[in-house]
C-alpha cells in the first residue's frame, strides 16, 4: 500500500476521522513493534507496549505539534512506555523472529528462495542485537531501520549527540563480533 504523509492523517483524524488513525498504525506498527523488542526482548511485552503507545499517541494527537516528524514523536513515546514498563520489572530476553516481510518480497520477481534468506538473515542479526547493550540496540535500530538521524533519536531517547555516536560506534563494533560469532557458531553446527 502506498501512503500519503503522515500529516496527511493527523489532519484527518483531528477532524474526526478516526479510521485514519488506523492507516497511521499500519504504516507504523513494524518499527514501533521493533523498537519496543529491542528494549523488551519479550514478544509479548513488546506488542503490549506497541499497543500501549499507539494508544498514547492517539489521546495525545491534538498536542502534536507537527514540528518534527510524527514518526519521531511515536518513537519517543514508545521509548518512553518501553523504558518505563521496563523499569518496573526485568524482562525476559528472547529472539526476534517474526518481523514482517516487507510489501515489497511478496511480489512475484521474488521466489521462497530469496524469502527464506531475508528471514535467515534477519534472524541472524536480530539475534545479534540482541546480545547488545539495550541503549546500543535502541540506537542502532533507530538509526539504520527506522533512517533516524541524530538529532531524531536525541528528541526519542533523550540521549546527548555525542553519546548516541559513541553508542552508534561501540554497537556497530560488537554487532560485527556479535555477527561473526554466530555464524561461526552455525558452521560449527552443520559440520
Amino acid at each position: 500500500m502506498k501512503y500519503q504523509e503522515d500529516s496527511f492523517y493527523i489532519n484527518k483524524v483531528l477532524k474526526g476521522n478516526l479510521p485514519s488513525f488506523a492507516i497511521l498504525i499500519e504504516k507504523h506498527k513494524g518499527m514501533a513493534y521493533t523498537l519496543a523488542l529491542r528494549i523488551a526482548k519479550n514478544h509479548e511485552d513488546a506488542e503490549e507496549i506497541a499497543q500501549d503507545a499507539f494508544l498514547k499517541a492517539y489521546n495525545s494527537l491534538s498536542s502534536f505539534k507537527q514540528e518534527s516528524r510524527f514518526s519521531t514523536w511515536l518513537y519517543k513515546i514508545i521509548y518512553n512506555t518501553a523504558i518505563s514498563r521496563f523499569r518496573k520489572k526485568q524482562l525476559d530476553q528472547t529472539s526476534l523472529e517474526d518481523m514482517s516481510i516487507p510489501d515489497s518480497l511478496h511480489e512475484d520477481d521474488h521466489d521462497g528462495l530469496d524469502i527464506m534468506h531475508l528471514r535467515e538473515r534477519k534472524k541472524i542479526i536480530s539475534t545479534a542485537i540482541t546480545r547488545l547493550k539495550e541503549e546500543e540496540g535502541v540506537v542502532l535500530t533507530l538509526f539504520y531501520l527506522s533512517e533516524k538521524n541524530i538529532k531524531e533519536i536525541e528528541e526519542i531517547t533523550g540521549f546527548t549527540d555525542s553519546n548516541i555516536k559513541i553508542l552508534l560506534y561501540r554497537g556497530r563494533k560488537k554487532l560485527l563480533f556479535e555477527l561473526k560469532k554466530i555464524l561461526k557458531e552455525e558452521i560449527v553446527d552443520i559440520l
